[in-house]
């Protein structure tokens, strides 16, 4: 039986963090079910691209509308085998949503499989899952991730980190070994 991944996301979300990922495992043919909290099956959500203009941080430009495929109020948790959570600015609120934060703690009680990118980590500060962990994240979230007991390695955008059932990354460059990590978690087989 084919493996179902819950993926969360939502408005303003990171563009790149949420329409790469999806595609990346539904192409490994993976069900994959994208939710955001108050938004069902065919709503709507809009992503920001976020990129380095020569300021101080990060830009915010319109991305795209990505459409979800499934409602967030039917999710059961047990009926998945992997969590995704998409970066950008959309961690900030869906981290205040009590059931995200009971799925992500869910997943970390069963040990299920765990991927977390750029600013998504702020779901599982909130959630207080990384108390001895080490991860990595968006280099401003490094304080909060030591606040609740993680540590917290800075590595290139374009790696990734795994601690256990976690995978996590500093943002959209690492994608391929964000994901790479995430389905040998899941259990598959890369070869090359």
């Amino acid at each position: 039986m084919m493996k179902k991944i819950l993926f969360l996301t939502g408005d303003f979300a990171e563009d790149y963090e949420t329409m790469v990922p999806f595609q990346m495992l539904e192409m490994l043919g993976y069900t994959v079910h994208t939710v955001c909290p108050g938004k069902k099956k065919g709503d709507k959500i809009k992503t920001a691209i976020h990129d380095f203009d020569g300021d101080q941080t990060y830009t915010e430009k319109s991305g795209h509308l990505f459409e979800l495929n499934y409602s967030f109020d039917e999710v059961f948790a047990d009926d998945y085998d992997g969590f995704v959570m998409a970066g950008g600015r959309a961690p900030e609120y869906l981290r205040l949503n009590q059931k995200v934060i009971e799925i992500t703690k869910h997943f970390f009680e069963k040990d299920k499989p765990v991927a977390s990118i750029c600013h998504a980590i702020q779901i599982l500060t909130v959630a207080r899952v990384l108390k001895g962990r080490t991860l990595t994240a968006y280099p401003t979230i490094g304080p909060e991730i030591e606040l609740v007991g993680g540590t917290y390695k800075e590595v290139e955008p374009t790696e990734a980190v795994v601690d256990g059932n976690l995978v996590t990354s500093p943002a959209w460059p690492g994608h391929a070994a964000f994901i790479r990590e995430f389905v040998k978690l899941l259990g598959a087989k890369i070869e090359i």
